[in-house]
């Protein structure tokens, strides 16, 4: 989001605002599957059943009652929309070919917003088979933003009953069903963020026109026996430091749904661990079932990076009368996460007992809230390929696909409530609102307590929530035994009974130097930062043609004060003014959209690198350390020119490759502060008889200072200063590169660095410093690379199927040259027959500099049909070296 003390600013702007794939294929293309046949119930107790799809329709099209449309045999739906299980109307609509692909130019203007002012009908038939003294019960939560539901002609739930995204919802519908197709209808009301406890998009993106109304997770079917099993679950104490022994405390709760006392026994595993108790149950009633059990030497989970990711498994069974009457199956892992304040007030974790640096980013879903576990997966595999260890939701809690994902990833979330909607305007709720949230929070703390990828919720974001809101969340928090700690807000804010939240949210969200991150002040590194960035993020040329027009590209770089639609609807980010600024003051003007798009790779590059480098480097200061930063943001939900590592298309560029050499395991970085050169260990052991060596050079290849140590880094984040550049070397041009490597004890080269700096520096002004940015006087001169000699390079391609799909295709580069010219900034594309990048794709490096003589080789892994049949190639391209396509 934005910073705290912005929000009055950025609701306004909310309040004002426009009202608003996967391996190539168009945004518009990922569109829910078709309902198919009628959804076909499990037999039997203990079964969940999720819906299939619906058809949809407008309620200014459709006459007839909720009776009439939820009865069996209904006729009126045949010319509705097919909608999948989880589907807002606008997703539905898009999936029909109603419109085209809202992702280009401006098209998402043309989608009539008055089409969703009215509530809209969701319709599914579901068949039950013969089964005797079975209850049944719709299970569901996902709700934009209220609905009525509708079974075989009966209401079982209205609007005030059913509003809100995140409280689930299970009537009994037991009465009304029937062997044989049966009926359900919803009513689904319209959505403001600004008055429903629902979910927005603030400044992210231009919002969609029907703001997300619809089901956005599955609605089940559950039939159980006498005795129903829920709310099972499985707390863990790990022993700690030693690791070798876990206790379990099971929970659930056993329900009789009969109208006489049963005898029951409730058993099951949670791991290797076995229990069984025995339970009276008069006629409705519920208890509450506790297990206790230990695990000797158990598996433990860690973030990826640090170990493996381990899952156990939790499985219930309730029997009555020899007869099993329903189950429950829960995920879960051992792990201990711990946070704490430090001495300077900054919120800090550990996790198994190790000290973690929080490096992460904000977590953005497709606009329209599109299901795709494809795609949801290959975000996460990115998220990893970064080096980042944690993903931010701000609000827009995803289904349960994203948080398996996680667990099994090995990837940290931090889940909480958004900004500047109906979430953070409490002195305006009733106490119906009131309601909605409690029961929000009570159900996602049910959803997410067993999850080990979940260490924190955020009950507020740029505000920390009043007392009695807090009360009611730590309130619902506890209730459902929730592990882990609990932060009031994002921003640096306090509340009555969680303290202080130990994060700041300084900004910056705009462009800023390079040498911004090393000053401990505002968004500087420091502290925990919850949300920062350098604000634009340009994508690469592939892309800019996939989502603009041609006017629309020539505006991106001729005009800096241009409106750019693809933005941000806030008219703080309506342009890029300030990052345009900075790129010809830095760069030299763009003569081309090719120049521009090239200048703003190397731009972002910088920018991000930068970031994660110093959070890295100051992470075991004495004082005043870093503890966490979340780049803002990891993705866009559409086709962006801000805050995105990668694109929405999954291309990566300058931002993607500038984090991932930040954030590699074993790290030598450029201090911009105090042109020092230091080795950032992020491993659990030390890394000793490292070789490190700085090379400075001119751009056109002249040595002008070396320099070598050998040193060893401590673990666990630790840092060792190797050598310090002097502050002035004759003979230096104006624009230089700094060329940093090093080697471990067998000679092999571990990590490469390439700096790209000037004799004159970036002057911030921090006297005019504002929450989202802080001005720069004068600029750093880097256009002499502009002017940099070409040189030669060689490649050599070769590409292997594998059984499980993918493809490997390896590139050797080589600079050819004859001079003492690098080749610069070389970039390698994976790209079909007709030219077209393939994605995703994971490089094990990529962005890379050569210098005469050099060669490296890089592999790229992608998805063997995304190739569509056509021999791979390879695009080269480089700063100072002719594009060209290469096949093997």
């Amino acid at each position: 989001m934005t910073a705290g003390r912005a929000r009055a600013l950025l609701c306004s702007l909310w309040a004002c605002a426009l009202v608003l794939a996967l391996g190539g294929a168009a945004a518009a293309a990922r569109a829910p599957s078709a309902p198919g046949p009628i959804t076909r119930i499990s037999a039997g107790s203990g079964s969940a059943t999720a819906l299939a799809g619906y058809r949809i329709q407008s309620s200014a099209k459709v006459t007839d009652s909720g009776a009439a449309i939820s009865t069996p045999g209904y006729a009126g739906a045949s010319g509705w929309y097919s909608a999948g299980p989880r589907s807002t109307v606008l997703a539905a609509l898009l999936g029909n070919g109603k419109y085209g692909d809202p992702f280009y130019s401006t098209a998402l203007k043309s989608i009539p917003a008055s089409d969703f002012t009215v509530p809209w009908w969701y319709r599914a038939d579901f068949t039950l088979g013969s089964e005797a003294d079975l209850h049944t019960f719709l299970d569901f939560s996902g709700v934009i933003s209220s609905l009525d539901v509708w079974v075989n002609g009966t209401r079982v739930a209205t609007a005030a009953q059913t509003a809100g995204a995140y409280p689930r919802y299970q009537p009994d519908i037991t009465a009304l069903v029937h062997p044989g197709t049966n009926s359900v209808a919803f009513s689904v009301n319209p959505n403001d963020p600004d008055k429903n406890l629902t979910t927005g998009w603030i400044d992210w993106v231009q919002s969609p026109p029907d703001h997300n109304m619809g089901l956005f997770r599955d609605v089940f079917v559950r039939r159980s026996g006498a005795v129903a099993l829920g709310n099972a679950h499985v707390t863990t104490k790990l022993a700690v430091p030693a690791l070798d022994k876990a206790d379990l405390t099971v929970k659930v709760d056993a329900r009789n749904d009969s109208s006489a006392t049963v005898q029951a026994t409730v058993a099951g595993t949670a791991g290797p661990a076995s229990f069984s108790q025995d339970v009276s149950l008069a006629a409705h009633e519920t208890k509450t079932l506790t297990f206790t059990a230990s695990i000797a030497n158990p598996k433990v989970w860690w973030p990826y990076g640090m170990g493996g990711q381990p899952l156990y498994d939790l499985d219930l069974t309730a029997t009555a009368g020899g007869t099993a009457t329903d189950t429950a199956h829960e995920r879960f892992g051992v792990r201990d996460v711990r946070s704490a304040l430090n001495a300077d007030g900054a919120r800090t974790y550990t996790i198994n007992g190790r000290p973690l640096l929080i490096r992460g980013g904000g977590w953005s879903p497709d606009l329209f809230l599109r299901p795709d576990r494809t795609y949801l997966e290959d975000r996460i595999r990115y998220t990893r390929d970064l080096g980042l260890n944690t993903i931010r939701l701000e609000g827009h809690l995803e289904p349960d696909d994203f948080f398996d994902l996680a667990d099994e990833y090995g990837i940290l979330t931090l889940p909480g409530w958004e900004c500047c909607d109906k979430w953070q305007s409490l002195s305006g709720w009733s106490s119906a609102d009131h309601t909605v949230a409690k029961a929000s929070m009570a159900a996602e703390a049910a959803r997410l307590r067993d999850r080990p990828s979940v260490i924190s919720f955020l009950i507020g974001s740029d505000e920390a929530p009043t007392k009695q809101v807090e009360q009611e969340y730590v309130d619902a928090l506890k209730a459902a035994d929730w592990p882990n700690p609990i932060v009031p807000a994002a921003s640096d804010a306090s509340a009555p009974i969680t303290g202080s939240s130990g994060m700041k949210m300084t900004g910056p969200y705009d462009w800023v130097p390079p040498n911004y991150w090393y000053t401990k002040k505002e968004g500087g590194a420091y502290g925990f930062n919850s949300e920062t960035s350098a604000g634009p993020d340009v994508p690469t040329l592939d892309t800019l043609h996939r989502m603009m027009s041609s006017s629309e590209l020539d505006s991106l770089w001729k005009d800096p004060s241009a409106k750019q639609y693809h933005r941000s609807p806030s008219s703080t980010f309506g342009t890029l003014k300030i990052f345009d600024n900075a790129l010809i003051g830095r760069y030299g003007k763009p003569t081309s959209l090719e120049d521009y798009v090239r200048k703003a790779q190397l731009a972002q590059y910088e920018a991000v690198r930068a970031q994660f480098e110093a959070y890295g480097r100051n992470f075991t200061d004495s004082s005043n350390p870093s503890t966490g930063v979340v780049y803002w943001m990891l993705n866009s939900g559409w086709t962006s020119l801000h805050w995105q590592l990668f694109d929405y298309y999954l291309d990566q560029g300058g931002s993607y490759y500038g984090a991932k050499e930040a954030n590699r395991p074993l790290h030598a970085q450029y201090s911009y502060d105090d042109r020092s050169v230091a080795v950032v260990n992020s491993g659990h052991g030390t890394a000793s008889g490292l070789t490190v060596k700085a090379d400075v050079y001119n751009l056109d290849g002249t040595s002008k200072y070396s320099k070598t140590a050998t040193v060893s880094v401590p673990g666990d984040g630790g840092r060792t200063t190797a050598l310090t550049l002097p502050s002035s070397i004759s003979g230096l041009s104006t624009t230089y590169l700094v060329r940093l490597t090093v080697a471990g004890q067998d000679g092999r080269e571990i990590d490469r660095n390439v700096y790209w700096l000037s004799t004159k520096k970036d002057v911030i002004d921090w006297s005019k410093n504002d929450w989202y940015y802080v001005p720069t006087s004068s600029y750093a001169d880097l256009s002499g690379l502009s002017g940099m000699a070409t040189t030669t390079v060689s490649a050599a391609v070769s590409s292997a199927a594998s059984a499980d799909g993918t493809t490997t295709t390896t590139v050797t580069l080589k600079n050819t040259g004859t001079g003492k010219v690098p080749a610069f900034y070389l970039d390698a594309h994976v790209v079909d027959a007709s030219g077209k990048p393939v994605l995703p794709v994971r490089w094990s490096d990529d962005a890379v500099s050569l210098w005469p003589g050099e060669s490296t080789t890089l592999t790229a892994t992608y998805r063997t049909s995304d190739l569509h049949g056509s021999a791979a190639g390879v695009r080269v391209s480089g700063w100072n070296v002719a594009t060209r396509t290469v096949t093997g």
